[in-house]
């Protein structure tokens, strides 16, 4: 009797949950403005509609939002901006930007408005820790700045946030939690962990059920960093997910998602940036160093791999009387292939030493296109032109291998590391990225 009473019971909860979902459906859909035009539109879907007690403070974030969209788009149609940055400091201005104007007032309404909060839940070394060594530095890097005392972007309270930042590092999880004796079922255990701290920042807050997650974020330089929310699109459907794995092939969405620099941090210090050797003393036509595996990279070495060519370099290891950032130095061109992943620290090792990158990956969304076009200061070689190497390098004037070279230094800033972080680095470039997804979501209607 016992049996045949909880069965009926348990009928009847599935009928009134499968009811309740028919009358009122989830509606979880947003729409992102084109962001590599910086705001110059300004179709938005409102996420939620709330009648609450805060929503005087969230009618005052939405309006800061909006005079900041308002100050933006003056700088685009007057084509001129209003920055307050003092006399001597770097302004971003060059063809290396798809629109100076917009690029530099935006990040002027960033630092001026923006406001983060970063959720305190958690315990080191899975959260609110970063690996700040290696490959995936730049994940550790941006923990440390969002969790350092003085951040001028930092929240001092949730309610007047503008987004989230889940301070969840994927690099730590894998490092502390994966052996190869319990690697079967092991994504779907960093999953879980991601999924529980959701629950917990939503049973506690509100600001992650107003949303959806839609102005919430997370960072991951971690090969397996998209991983985690691949699995639970219902949950996960809004998150920004802040990936240096931008790969469109596994779900990457690039007016959701945004797109950040693989950083390969030294032991023993930030890296170092310089202006390498003179375009004119680079007698290396192209060069690279790095494992054979995978297609792309099968097919480089396939191709150029036997060393037959003076002009060409590629190599799977040095010798030992052979410096790594002198070769690079050396060289006009620096190959910047895909490997396991799209993601690689070659493009940032180039860019430090003044070398051209020649990127040669399918589906990657390149580090802050929105505003950066990297066309002037990077050539772009499709896989399946890899046997042409040469000749399309040699093409290239030298004249215009001149420009771009001068380019290329002029964008440094844009990927260096500074601790505590300075204007237009890397950590505000990525934080911009986020900062122009956030303008692009109301979540109130007025």
């Amino acid at each position: 009797m016992a049996a045949s009473t909880k069965f009926y019971i348990t009928l009847i909860l599935f009928s009134l949950l499968f009811l309740a979902i028919y009358l009122f459906p989830w509606n979880k859909t947003h729409n992102l403005l084109i962001v590599s035009n910086l705001l110059s539109t300004s179709t938005t879907k409102f996420l939620q509609h709330e009648s609450k007690p805060n929503i005087k403070k969230k009618l005052a974030i939405e309006e800061q939002l909006a005079k900041a969209r308002g100050k933006i788009h003056k700088a685009i149609v007057e084509k001129r901006f209003a920055s307050n940055q003092k006399n001597g400091s770097f302004i971003p201005i060059g063809t290396m930007y798809k629109n100076s104007f917009a690029f530099v007032q935006s990040h002027t309404e960033m630092m001026k408005t923006f406001k983060i909060w970063t959720y305190k839940e958690g315990d080191i070394p899975l959260m609110h820790n970063g690996p700040m060594k290696s490959i995936y530095s730049a994940e550790g890097h941006f923990i440390e700045e969002m969790e350092r005392n003085g951040n001028p972007l930092a929240a001092k309270h949730p309610d007047e946030a503008h987004a989230f930042f889940i301070p969840i590092s994927v690099a730590k999880i894998v490092h502390y939690l994966f052996t190869p004796a319990e690697a079967y079922g092991f994504l779907e255990r960093m999953q879980t962990i991601f999924e529980d701290y959701i629950d917990i920042i939503s049973q506690r807050y509100p600001y992650w059920n107003r949303s959806n997650g839609a102005d919430h974020f997370f960072v991951s330089c971690h090969d397996w960093g998209p991983i985690v929310s691949r699995n639970n699109p219902k949950l996960f459907g809004n998150l920004i997910r802040v990936l240096c794995n931008a790969n469109t092939s596994e779900g990457f969405i690039p007016m959701r998602d945004v797109s950040m620099t693989e950083i390969n941090g030294p032991y023993n210090s930030i890296p170092n940036v310089s202006g390498g050797q003179s375009p004119h003393n680079r007698s290396i036509l192209a060069f690279f160093a790095g494992g054979n595996h995978d297609v792309v990279r099968n097919k480089l070495f396939q191709h150029w791999g036997s060393n037959e060519d003076n002009d060409i370099h590629v190599y799977t290891y040095l010798q030992e009387n052979q410096n790594y950032t002198e070769l690079l130095s050396g060289s006009k061109y620096c190959l910047c292939p895909s490997g396991y992943e799209v993601a690689s620290a070659r493009i940032t090792e180039a860019i430090y030493v003044g070398c051209i990158p020649v990127i040669i990956k399918n589906q990657y969304v390149l580090p802050y296109s929105d505003v950066l076009d990297w066309s002037q200061f990077s050539v772009q070689v499709p896989v399946m032109k890899i046997p042409d190497l040469k000749r399309i390098l040699e093409d290239i004037p030298f004249s215009k291998y001149l420009e771009m070279q001068k380019r290329v230094l002029e964008v440094q800033k844009h990927f260096t590391v500074h601790i505590p972080a300075e204007n237009y680095d890397v950590f505000h470039m990525i934080l911009h990225s986020v900062w122009l997804r956030r303008m692009n979501i109301r979540l109130l209607k007025f």
